[in-house]
Parts: structure tokens; sequence; C-alpha cells
């Protein structure tokens, strides 16, 4: 078994189980979420449009969202290099504690199979699994400049730990 596969198995886990529920129940013509929303019919073409012109995968690590939404700033004397524009927020408190737990878990993972850079640029496996998240899963949005290039240790650190 491929080791990025043994990495994120756990988190993919039942995940095919649970979309299929979703569009059973939550996200279905006259389910949950149109009976619920005050949007009512229109509530999945709102969140459509806003996947559409909000979701970037570069953004969507826990660091990059709170910049993203004004919660923090870059600031590397910070803990976590953040600066949060509310100091007490446990969402971000306690997530970034979490952010950080998993990229270190990360990257020992990924130095420990990848010891050289030349390793993953040559994992094929690893290769086409990336073009087929890009160009399959997000079909929609695969000639976007967003994604990262897999030939680094550091981009499929980050890459990793955004998924997880």
């Amino acid at each position: 078994m491929h080791p990025i596969y043994r990495l994120l198995h756990p988190y993919f886990r039942y995940t095919m189980e649970i979309n299929a529920f979703a569009r059973e129940k939550l996200i279905n013509a006259g389910g949950i979420i149109e009976s619920c929303f005050s949007a009512g019919k229109y509530s999945m073409l709102f969140s459509f449009v806003v996947y559409d012109q909000v979701w970037r995968f570069d953004m969507e690590a826990l660091p990059a969202d709170l910049i993203r939404r004004g919660l923090a700033e870059e600031d590397p004397n910070a803990e976590h290099g953040l600066k949060l524009a509310i100091q007490d927020y446990p969402f971000a408190n306690d997530g970034l504690i979490l952010w950080d737990a998993i990229r270190e878990w990360v990257s020992d993972y990924v130095n420990h199979y990848y010891p050289h850079t030349s390793t993953i640029e040559d994992d094929k496996e690893l290769q086409a699994w990336w073009t087929e998240v890009r160009t399959v899963g997000h079909g929609d949005k695969k000639d976007e400049p967003q994604w990262p290039v897999l030939n680094t240790h550091e981009n499929l650190i980050q890459t990793l730990s955004t998924i997880i």
C-alpha cells in the first residue's frame, strides 16, 4: 500500500458513506437544507455560487482561512505564526494547536517516506493521484493557478495537512 494512502485512509474511511447520506437527506431537492434555510429552494444554488467564486484549495488550511476571513494576520513572532484579531476565539486557539500537531505529524511522515525531493517528483502514483484530485475531483477548477505542485517537501506537507 502506498504510504500516502496509508496516511490519508483514516480521514477518508467513511467519506463516501457520509456523502451519500448528505445527498439523500441534506442537499437533495426538498431536503433539510432547502426546508430549513431561509433561502429555501435557492439554498443550494447560493452554495454553488459561493463555492464557485470563493473556494480555493490553497485557502482551506486553517491559518490561511483565518487570514482570508480577517481573523488573523501573519506574524512570525506570534504563537503559530499568526496574530489573532480576537484573542479569545476558541475555534482559532484550539484549531491552531491541532493544525500544528497535524502538520508536525505529516512533516515527520513525509520526511520519512520521501527523504529527497526527487522521490516526491518521481512518485508516479502520488503524482497521478494529485492530478486526479485536481482534474476530476475539482474539474471545474482544474485550470486555476491555486493548486500547489507536488514537487517539494513543503508543498506535499502543506497539501496533506490541508486535506487532513
